[in-house]
């Protein structure tokens, strides 16, 4: 009976190990998904805070514990930011931040087997929706979409063989002045 035992614990492990084997080796590696939350401050002339969430996708692959990928992602933001005091001498202006798209590239190293430190980087476009209230009504001045660029830096941690949570802030540098900066955690799935 103890040699049965043995011999099936023999047979699991021998089962168990190449798939070990290859998450180990490359856990980082495919297409995912990802769902984001955090903190987003939009900046022109004075700053707002609101908060960001939005949906990303990309592709990774890892050769030993180098890591280069594509990302796409689509987010919005409860931020708005308003001078004046809105009375027809001093009229108030607001900008509202609306969604936000990304594409770009990012590069980095895994530690410790299930731990990914990274730098991105890539194109981003953000709306912008401009109202001007002057005591009276709201009215919106422009609706617009700013071209910039977007770099960052940030930590994945793979929680399964196919889960992962992350933590990332990034900086965006749109035309007109405006910036962003931008703290968020995400949760994603690798295919």
């Amino acid at each position: 009976m103890r040699s049965f035992a043995y011999l099936a614990l023999l047979a699991s492990a021998a089962v168990a190990t190449p798939a070990l084997a290859q998450e180990a080796a490359a856990p980082f590696t495919g297409p995912r998904v990802e769902g984001i939350v955090g903190w987003d401050r939009t900046q022109a002339g004075g700053h707002d805070d609101g908060a960001l969430y939005g949906i990303g996708a990309g592709y990774d692959v890892q050769a030993g514990p180098a890591i280069v990928g594509v990302e796409t992602e689509l987010n919005d933001s409860s931020a708005k930011e308003c001078v004046g005091a809105a009375t027809s001498t001093d009229p108030r202006l607001c900008a509202k931040a609306g969604r936000d798209i990304y594409a770009g590239g990012r590069v980095g190293t895994v530690v410790g087997g299930s731990t990914l430190l990274y730098a991105k980087a890539g194109y981003t476009n953000g709306r912008y929706k401009l109202t001007s209230d002057a005591g009276a009504d709201s009215t919106v001045v422009d609706s617009t979409n700013l071209d910039g660029v977007r770099v960052g830096a940030g930590v994945e941690h793979a929680v399964g063989p196919n889960s992962f949570l992350k933590a990332e802030y990034r900086y965006s540098n749109y035309e007109q002045g405006v910036e962003r900066h931008q703290a968020l955690a995400g949760f994603g799935f690798r295919f």
